[in-house]
């Protein structure tokens, strides 16, 4: 990310009925598969949630005490991991931040599912989880090599929307 930019931007994070509704349903998918939503993980999913933006680890990190007292790294990491494999989240490598899966509600926890692609403004931040490509042509190239694609994830930086009409 660039320079911060100056204009307004809307931002989508989750709140009240609509948080609460989407953590019941992560917990319902995760037992469905015979996997538990502790307390960790619930409170690391419903902060991605809540932000509805990407956020670093340690922002995480200070943020996860409801009083104000942060965790232990290794807590928000583990959960961080666990919903990553889940695909309920996901990292973002090029600007090290993590952010909650934007759908796919409809497949299984832990599923080799879709192609996550994100489109990142490098001006303000703004980061938009879309459908990725078909995984088919990379999927072929891989197997013809001898490998077996865990996870696709794809960056791609530019400017949003906002940040265009404001420039």
């Amino acid at each position: 990310m660039s320079t911060p930019c100056d204009h307004d931007h809307a931002r989508s994070g989750l709140h009240g009925p609509a948080l609460a509704q989407a953590l019941d349903v992560a917990e319902a998918r995760l037992s469905q598969a015979g996997e538990r939503m502790t307390a960790p993980r619930r409170r690391v999913l419903s902060l991605l949630l809540e932000t509805g933006e990407p956020v670093k680890a340690y922002d995480l990190i200070a943020r996860f005490g409801a009083d104000g007292q942060a965790a232990k790294p290794p807590t928000v990491y583990r959960a961080l991991e666990f919903l990553e494999r889940q695909g309920m989240a996901h990292r973002i490598a090029s600007i090290s931040a993590y952010v909650a899966c934007a759908g796919h509600a409809d497949e299984p926890p832990g599923a080799a599912a879709h192609a996550a692609a994100f489109l990142i403004c490098d001006c303000c931040g703004a980061t938009r989880e879309v459908h990725g490509p078909d995984r088919g042509g990379i999927a072929a190239a891989a197997a013809a090599a001898g490998y077996e694609i865990a996870r696709t994830t794809i960056e791609a930086h530019g400017r949003c929307h906002a940040c265009r009409a404001a420039a």
